[in-house]
């Protein structure tokens, strides 16, 4: 844990900022109209985990959602099952398309994609080419509750089949297309889709990839499937109805108003370690956790949005949150780093985002890089930036005040594809601490809880949920009794999320992510989580990644193992590993110093850039190759033969 005076303030909003803030404006409202007046956020959010039903129907009422009907807000308090909004009726899809109306002319989307270049997209073509795909999918017998499943890329064709689907009350699923062919079939086997919408290739890092013989492959392991598309780029699409086909016809689409806990997608776990788990949410709750989270984002009607994401990342889905405000929306669809690392950046500056987010890696691989955006590019417009995937460490915090941008509010979040929002992030009316969010968010009962149940403040802790939240899965398709979903995050505490992360809650009400909890390095009785170790390690400019592993075993110390990969140019000797080891000293204790430390080429991560810290853990304990991790699951697969070798060396570990 960091001692909070390790934590400077490095950025303070104007006053005129804070009050112009769409959350000011939020808690102003529910002074004029509940009689509401908090002394302070962190009075404000004890509000709204308290008055769950309050805060639920103020969101609605304040952001204009189209719900009605209800009868009660939340009949019993509980986890997992609870069942919000009985009665009532929504659409994500109406929110969203609801702006085609109010402003039809104004530019709703921008794609800057390595395949197809760069393209517009104005609301009311975005609404005209919705309907047209929805007509062409009702012609093809899709009906409410039927799944529509996607394998594309992060572009507008994406989001196009993605309105049309649940426009109709159908249910969507997406997958990346650089995903492994057996991770697709993994997911969308256990979901019985009817109608499969795919694209044959696409290019990256100015590479042509030829996915016509996968995409084939897919299909055929669906049994189900009456229909496939395909958006050909490489080929001419034989044997399967073209994309162009749909878009054919523009017409208004006809959103059907469904239940508020109607399924409207479904998302998987990384599938890493096992069968991926399908995770269902509903209209309502993704609606409403979305309104939310773009208050605490500071997005509304006038912003331009970017969200850099595969389309196989739950930040995918989110990126629709800024779209249903209103704002414009900018996808990108390549590799970050082609030709260079500034290639993000010159987007961000191009279309004059006001907003851009990214995962906490590409941050620090910019850092590494040692580029300058904000000395090499105009920045201007630029006035928020995010980040997520895994914690930012102080140095980024740094990196991006120094060579991003001074004044900018830096707000990363952290929540899960479990829940489809984020439990800490930011808020535009308060400072930014170095490698610390801001704030719990509201609505969300964030905790910190030691092992016996018991709060925790200003101590680092088990991250928790104490009171039910609307975009909690409804269930894990095709877990008839529910069991997996309990399985997988109430066993600890009953009745209680158990999110699986370490966090530490400060006495202001900021939060610190420390990592994974089943990763927790545990030296003689002394727990630590690896971000620490991360920060102290890949601070350095010689080092480019790390992944630290500890092994414990029963009747013996526990055995740490550092791997590292070194920057180019870099040799890996006693200097750098001495090095490496002054830090750690230095900046967390003699007591975590590493036992090892290895080079290896790649630190194996998840398609959304996680590293793999459980699997290779369970390897290095003497776990089965084939079944610790599904390599289809991983971005970089090859990078776990490094593992594989050392296993072998150090079998002796886990005897």
């Amino acid at each position: 844990m960091t001692d909070a005076t390790d934590r400077p303030i490095l950025w303070t909003p104007s006053p005129e900022r804070a009050q112009a803030s769409r959350l000011a404006q939020y808690q102003r409202w529910l002074k004029d109209n509940r009689g509401l007046d908090f002394a302070d956020y962190q009075d404000m959010w004890e509000w709204s985990v308290s008055d769950l039903e309050g805060f639920w129907t103020s969101i609605i009422e304040f952001c204009n959602l189209p719900v009605a009907g209800w009868t009660e807000v939340l009949p019993e308090r509980k986890m997992p099952g609870a069942d919000w909004f009985p009665g009532a009726t929504t659409n994500m899809a109406a929110q969203i398309l609801r702006h085609a109306q109010d402003k039809p002319d104004a530019t709703a989307l921008v794609l800057q994609s390595e395949t197809f270049g760069r393209e517009e997209m104005t609301w009311a073509q975005l609404r005209d080419r919705v309907g047209s795909v929805q007509a062409a999918l009702r012609a093809m017998g899709v009906e409410r509750g039927d799944r529509v499943v996607a394998v594309l890329p992060n572009t507008q064709d994406a989001l196009v089949a993605f309105l049309a689907t649940i426009g109709l009350g159908a249910v969507w699923s997406l997958c990346a297309p650089d995903m492994g062919h057996t991770a697709i079939i993994d997911r969308f086997r256990q979901i019985d889709p009817k109608v499969l919408i795919a694209q044959d290739g696409y290019v990256h890092a100015g590479r042509q990839i030829d996915r016509r013989e996968v995409m084939e492959g897919i299909a055929a392991e669906l049994p189900g499937l009456t229909h496939k598309v395909m958006v050909p780029v490489l080929g001419d699409g034989a044997g399967w109805t073209l994309w162009s086909d749909l878009i054919s016809a523009p017409q208004s689409p006809r959103i059907e108003m469904v239940d508020f806990s109607h399924p409207i997608w479904i998302v998987y776990s990384s599938g890493t370690t096992g069968n991926p788990k399908p995770i269902v949410h509903g209209h309502g709750g993704v609606l409403l956790e979305g309104s939310k989270q773009a208050l605490h984002q500071d997005i509304g009607a006038e912003d331009r949005f970017c969200w850099m994401t595969s389309s196989g990342w739950i930040m995918w889905n989110s990126q629709w949150n800024a779209m249903a405000q209103g704002a414009m929306v900018a996808m990108f669809d390549g590799a970050a780093n082609h030709p260079d690392m500034y290639e993000v950046w010159r987007m961000v500056a191009h279309e004059r985002l006001t907003y851009f987010g990214a995962g906490a890696a590409f941050f620090m691989a910019c850092q590494k890089a040692g580029i300058r955006p904000g000395a090499e590019l105009d920045l201007s417009a630029l006035v928020s930036l995010g980040s997520t995937g895994s914690p930012l460490s102080q140095e980024g915090y740094d990196w991006i005040y120094s060579e991003v941008k001074q004044d900018l509010w830096l707000a990363p979040i952290s929540g899960g594809t479990d829940l489809a929002g984020a439990f800490v992030l930011g808020n535009p009316m308060m400072p930014v601490r170095a490698g610390e969010m801001q704030c719990r968010a509201l609505g969300n009962a964030v905790r910190a809880f030691d092992e016996a149940g018991t709060e925790l403040i200003g101590e680092v802790g088990e991250l928790v949920c104490t009171e039910p939240l609307p975009s909690m899965p409804l269930f894990f398709w095709g877990d008839e009794d529910g069991s997996r979903l309990h399985e997988s995050y109430f066993d600890t505490y009953p009745g209680i999320w158990r999110h699986g992360d370490w966090i530490e809650i400060t006495p202001e009400g900021g939060s610190v992510i420390y990592g994974r909890s089943d990763a927790t390095i545990n030296r003689r009785g002394l727990r630590l989580g690896s971000s620490e170790i991360y920060r102290a390690v890949e601070g350095l400019d010689e080092v480019m990644d790390s992944l630290v592993i500890d092994l414990e075993f029963l009747g013996r110390d526990s055995f740490m193992v550092l791997f590292v990969v070194p920057a180019e140019g870099v040799a890996f000797d006693e200097a750098l590993t001495e090095k490496i080891r002054l830090s750690i000293r230095n900046a967390v204790s003699a007591r975590f110093l590493p036992d090892e430390i290895v080079q290896i080429a790649d630190v194996p991560r998840t398609l959304s850039g996680k590293k793999l810290e459980v699997p290779v853990k369970k390897l290095l304990l003497g776990g089965d190759p084939e079944k610790v991790v599904n390599r289809d699951s991983m971005a970089n697969p090859d990078s776990f033969d490094a593992f594989l070798r050392y296993a072998e060396t150090r079998a002796e570990l886990a005897g």
